[in-house]
């Protein structure tokens, strides 16, 4: 999961970013490039004539003003605000607004915009958490333009009790609300525990039965050179070992896979294969920490890793040193197998400090550094290549697509090691590209290549960590289109402001060198439904934003028309985001 630092956070209500130049690091050049040295310049921007009842040009009109629009961005109206007060009270009596803008049939030309929702909308009691918000909240969002929502399906609450047993409770109900409102469903299988990471507002565990089997061989968990144990996902060393119960993980999560499938059958792929509506549109299979394909390197939420340290190597327990020991053997090279660096710094360590990582003379470029990071990250290539393939012979005629999260690990990546990205097993240096090789995994089973950090501009991030979340995109959007893999994003952290939207504009327009014929992100998902999504200034900023998302690179409406367009949908909407405003603070 991308991080970024606390100067960011002013960002986040709304706030206003003052825009400067980068300044310049001293020591070596970094790979840390400017927008507009990343992406081509689109062309230049439509300007809008009205034409009045006479047919006179008045010339170009400035959007109308919301009802709901406050002149102090990211701010909350006073009289708003007292409306809701007084609205709390009647909410649970009051019916849901229905509204529908007739007549009005959209034919999306750009981006698909998915919101995220929250991470606890199914309780450990197998219910739908505040199903009156949740209620409120899809029928804003589907009002708006939104094309679907993007939720967890955690392992730890549907198989929790014991192996086999399948609890969809909630998730059923969830499902149908979805369904009700028109909205499309990104499923995430999620094998990891929720809490520790970025983000995280609430703690699910693994399963119970997984955590005793844990308790019981404490090295089915990923450990780091000092013996710290990380719980947040198994070890990918027992990927094919029959550790749970006689079952191995890949196994395990196949069936959970296959049970999900056949619970929501009547709900999955399009609606030319089945007969009925759509819901189910993608199945993103959850591959680490956080859903993401990595090693758990940068533990964020016990305190063992802070922004921007560069992690360390995850490969000690003992079936992982056991594989790393046969493929020394196996390669002639014994003294090599007995255990992984040991002079890769800590946790919190920046490339420099170690011997392993600084640039000149560092390990990670030696001949036992390349063996080395060949084998960490061609493990972790392997554990995505063997839940694919049980992940596509499950969906493969059911008309889903299937995607996988990568991380965007953008702090020194204008170093010539990339530590942090070799810690978390992306082999990608100054003198290698590792994002080819995930692209070019995805593209074998037919996956869609699902990237964060997509809103971050490089001078928003501490230049001496010489951070480049903007050069990273532009890496991966190029690895993509080289395998023929579509790419889909994702922001890092909560943006309600125009300037992160725009950026997301424009990454997801791919405007990028060899696309000659006009791709486009296939689409984004947006974190997350929260209260403050909700605010009057941060709700019309979003519609603006969807709005454009949904008209893409190519479309013949200039950006006033569009604004207008933005505009009338933030008025019909009004009462349901006040509803779903109250209803998720209760």
């Amino acid at each position: 999961m991308a991080f970024s630092i606390t100067h960011q956070i002013g960002a986040l209500a709304g706030t206003p970013i003052s825009v400067t130049e980068p300044s310049t690091s001293s020591g070596e050049s970094t790979a840390s490039v400017t927008a507009s040295a990343v992406w081509k310049s689109p062309a230049a921007g439509l300007t809008c004539k009205i034409q009045n009842s006479e047919g006179k040009e008045t010339g170009m009109l400035t959007p109308p003003m919301s009802p709901c629009r406050s002149p102090v961005l990211g701010a909350t109206r006073p009289d708003l605000s007292v409306a809701c007060q007084a609205y709390a009270a009647e909410v649970e009596a009051a019916p849901v607004l229905e509204h529908e803008i007739r007549g009005h049939v959209e034919k999306i030309n750009g981006v698909p915009v998915f919101v995220m929702m929250p991470l606890d909308s199914v309780t450990m009691n197998h219910t739908v958490n505040r199903k009156k918000a949740l209620n409120a909240s899809l029928q804003a969002l589907k009002s708006a333009g939104v094309e679907g929502i993007m939720m967890d399906v955690w392992w730890g609450l549907v198989e929790r009790d014991a192996p086999g047993a399948y609890n969809w409770g909630g998730y059923n109900e969830l499902l149908e609300m979805a369904k009700k409102h028109g909205l499309k469903v990104q499923a995430v299988m999620s094998f990891h525990q929720c809490g520790g990471n970025v983000g995280d507002s609430c703690t699910i565990p693994l399963p119970n039965w997984v955590v005793e089997e844990v308790s019981n061989d404490p090295d089915l968990a990923y450990t780091d050179q000092w013996g710290k144990r990380n719980y947040e996902y198994l070890s990918l060393g027992v990927d094919t070992l029959p550790v749970l119960k006689g079952r191995t993980p890949v196994q395990c999560y196949a069936d959970f896979m296959r049970a999900f499938r056949d619970n929501f059958k009547h709900l999955l792929g399009d609606t030319i294969v089945k007969i009925g509506p759509t819901v189910l549109l993608e199945i993103q299979v959850g591959m680490g920490p956080a859903g993401e394909l990595r090693y758990p390197s940068y533990p964020e939420g016990d305190g063992t890793w802070s922004f921007p340290g560069i992690g360390a190597f995850q490969c000690f327990d003992k079936y992982m040193l056991s594989s790393l020991k046969a493929y020394c053997e196996s390669a002639g090279k014994p003294e090599w197998g007995s255990t992984g660096p040991t002079d890769a710094g800590h946790y919190n360590n920046w490339p420099e400090d170690t011997p392993f990582f600084r640039k000149e003379g560092g390990g990670w470029n030696s001949t036992y550094g390349e063996f080395f990071l060949g084998w960490y990250s061609q493990m972790l290539l392997d554990h995505g290549e063997r839940i694919l393939s049980s992940a596509k012979a499950i969906y493969e005629n059911e008309g889903v697509k299937i995607s996988v999260k990568v991380a965007g690990i953008h702090w020194h990546y204008g170093t010539r090691s990339h530590a942090p990205e070799l810690t978390a097993g992306y082999y990608n240096t100054r003198f290698r590209d590792g994002y080819v090789p995930i692209a070019q995994m995805l593209a074998r089973h037919g996956a869609i290549f699902n990237f964060t950090c997509i809103e971050m501009h490089d001078h928003e991030q501490p230049q001496d960590a010489q951070c480049s979340p903007e050069g990273l995109v532009r890496q991966v959007a190029l690895a993509t289109q080289k395998a023929g893999v579509p790419l889909a994003g994702e922001n890092a952290l909560p943006r309600y402001d125009d300037y992160a939207h725009e950026q997301i504009l424009q990454a997801s327009a791919l405007n990028i060198k060899g696309n000659t014929e006009g791709k486009q992100m296939c689409a984004f998902t947006y974190l997350r439904m929260n209260p403050q999504l909700f605010q009057s200034d941060n709700w019309r900023r979003f519609v603006s934003f969807v709005k454009k998302m949904k008209e893409g690179k190519n479309t013949q409406k200039c950006r006033e028309e569009v604004e207008r367009e933005a505009e009338h949908f933030v008025h019909v909407t009004t009462p349901l985001v006040q509803e779903a405003a109250v209803a998720l603070m209760h």
